[in-house]
């Protein structure tokens, strides 16, 4: 058992330290301008943000210090002291920052850290092993550091050096690099990201802190090992366990679905399956999953391999980055399989985000995506029927506000209580742990249930499996196998289709992206004008009989959230919504949602980009957004 003593070490505040909505997240690389004669460099200046001295430090003590010394150290009422869990994704700078928590959490009075092997836990594992693990001496977890950027590229940086000849016979030098991201955000005792009221404190803190603690003398903890080391310090004994990643999470998913019906669906000849874990996370549940516990082949699994920089791909979910994938389904353009899988998904870096996808049927109809607005609305469709752990009902089921309506209408149809939150989980979480909602969902890839109180990209594969294998459960020796594509059209003839796409515009000018949501501000006072506006673009479109920014109460606590977005509604159930993203590295990200609802049976077989073409046509003359932006497209269409 070795010994250490606590430092306090000297540091003062850092700019720009404000967690956003997914925590703190910065590049790891800030542009670098040199200077020097012609071609001789005299000075070369590379920040990495995150490895620069006391930046990571002060961000951890601001957060230990907004938690208060009374939750963290043994005393009369928190007699085991307290347990912190510290893993994430895996990506570059990861093993670095565990070993450097572990030894301020142990300075500030913690009294266990448990780590993922590897420090590998997905960001729905973590909220799992918060929520339900217990120690070999009964403990339960207080709360976690993860870290992660979620679905952003990572590893350690390259640059290039480019000269650029200047009027005054000096050279500029501009180092351009390979620009990645990391991040760290908390999570509560309940799983859950830290609330507004707490991540308000951290930042408070980090513009005034002082001095942060560190343990000397404690040496760094072997991560790659399964086991308990032993260490005392000034408020006594201090442990780091390293635990399994994957046990805990595979326990909890095996009690919320039938593993033998999904089993049998996958054992099926006719049914074949790929999963894409994009170098990410998930490659650390996906094998003892799909693999061991259900009977998939193992050659079904893409990049399953978790990688500091995840295989110098960008682990998004999404049609763009999942190429391997798209191309395996059939779904690519220029290089398909020949014979492509019935069903595939991917997860992006934490595992918290989900795409799920179906068999091409003939070269005209090149994909079948389904899209997040509808894929929550066919699980919370089908949850009570095909998945054990909703077989007593669902409680309730929300979408976050830019989301497609598509839930909205389950929730009438099926007569559930229905909330519209702002963009972010933990207006999810407030509403399970109150016991009024069961199944949520967001239109960035993110799907989950209050078994945890974060988005969960392996519980929505498995959950759209399970609706799978419920349809098939009589049919499995037929002729044909119920399909995705089947299951989604059997959902648009019963409840309608909303066509629904998004326009990001990404690192804009900022002063440009606040004029412009202002300016749609101004506009909504006189619908009038709006609409006679509208009427001179495309006459075709319906009126707008509401507009609004978009402001929530929390029916839990009473917090009251603003500026959420902005919305336009139309008479026929379309809408438009423009939001200023939290969620991006750096510059301001301008998100334009557009959806088109129709319940005509008859016209829910368009293609998507065709039947949106008036709204899109309408949206960005309205908004005025290339004379805002400069931006004649946006640089991702999804």
């Amino acid at each position: 058992m070795g010994a250490f003593k606590v430092t306090r070490v000297q540091t003062s505040p850092i700019d720009g330290q404000k967690p956003g909505t997914s925590g703190l997240r910065k590049k790891d690389l800030r542009a670098v301008l040199v200077e020097g004669m012609v071609l001789h460099i005299v000075k070369l200046i590379i920040v990495k943000v995150f490895v620069q001295p006391h930046y990571l430090q002060n961000f951890v003590q601001s957060t230990f210090n907004a938690l208060g010394a009374d939750k963290m150290k043994v005393h009369a009422e928190n007699s085991s002291g307290a347990t912190l869990v510290v893993s994430g994704d895996g990506r570059y700078y990861s093993k670095d920052a565990i070993q450097i928590i572990i030894k301020m959490a142990a300075a500030n009075g913690v009294r266990r850290i448990w780590v993922g092997q590897n420090g590998l836990l997905s960001t729905p594992a973590v909220s799992a092993v918060v929520r339900e693990r217990v120690g070999a001496d009964g403990s339960k977890a207080n709360g976690a550091f993860i870290l992660t950027a979620s679905h952003n590229p990572g590893g350690p940086n390259e640059y290039i050096i480019e000269s650029v000849s200047m009027s005054s016979g000096y050279a500029c030098f501009l180092a351009t690099p390979c620009i990645k991201d990391f991040g760290i955000k908390y999570n509560m005792e309940n799983g859950g990201p830290a609330p507004e009221g707490v991540t308000d404190k951290i930042y408070s803190n980090t513009t005034t802190i002082k001095e942060y603690l560190i343990a000397e003398g404690l040496p760094d903890v072997d991560i790659s090992k399964i086991g308990l080391s032993n260490f005392t310090g000034p408020d006594g004994q201090f442990d780091v366990d390293v635990f399994d990643s994957a046990s805990d999470y595979v326990k909890l998913m095996k009690s919320i679905f039938d593993f033998q019906s999904i089993k049998k669906l996958l054992s099926s000849p006719k049914f074949t399956f790929c999963y894409d874990a994009l170098h990410g996370v998930a490659g650390a549940y996906a094998k003892r999953i799909f693999v061991e516990e259900l009977g998939a082949k193992e050659s079904s699994l893409l990049n399953c391999v978790p990688k500091e920089d995840f295989g110098g791909g960008h682990p998004d979910p999404n049609l763009t980055y999942a190429k391997e994938l798209v191309a395996r389904m059939g779904l690519s353009k220029t290089d398909n399989n020949p014979d492509p899988p019935e069903f595939g998904a991917a997860a992006d870096g934490d595992a918290d985000r989900n795409m799920v996808l179906g068999k091409r049927l003939s070269y005209f109809d090149f994909r079948f995506f389904v899209t997040p607005s509808d894929s929550v609305a066919i699980i919370a469709a089908n949850a009570v029927q095909a998945i054990p752990y909703f077989s007593g009902g669902l409680k309730g089921v929300a979408r976050s506000m830019p989301t497609s309506a598509a839930l909205d209408v389950v929730a009438k149809h099926l007569n559930l209580k229905f909330f519209e939150v702002p963009t972010g989980w933990k207006f999810f979480g407030n509403l399970m742990d109150d016991g009024q909602c069961s199944v949520c969902g967001e239109e960035s890839f993110g799907t989950g249930s209050d078994h945890i109180r974060e988005k969960d990209g392996i519980w929505a594969v498995l959950a759209w499996l399970a609706i799978i294998a419920y349809k098939n459960k009589d049919n499995l020796e037929g002729d044909k196998l119920v399909t995705v594509e089947d299951t989604v059209r059997q959902h648009w003839s019963t409840y309608g289709r909303h066509y629904y796409t998004r326009y990001d515009y990404e690192n804009v000018d900022a002063g440009g992206a606040k004029e412009l949501m202002a300016y749609l501000v101004k506009l909504q006072s006189n619908l009038t004008e709006v609409n006679n506006i509208i009427k001179g673009i495309r006459p075709d479109v319906s009126n707008v009989v509401n507009a609004d920014e978009f402001e929530y109460k929390d029916p839990v606590d009473g917090s009251i959230s603003k500026h959420q977005g902005i919305r336009y509604l139309f008479e026929d159930g379309s809408r438009l919504v423009f939001r200023l993203s939290g969620t991006g590295s750096e510059g301001a990200t301008i998100r334009l949602y557009i959806e088109q609802y129709e319940k005509d049976p008859n016209k829910i077989g368009r293609d998507s980009q065709d039947a949106l073409a008036p709204l899109v046509e309408v949206a960005l003359k309205l908004s005025k957004m290339q004379e805002y932006t400069g931006r004649s497209a946006p640089t991702v269409i999804t």
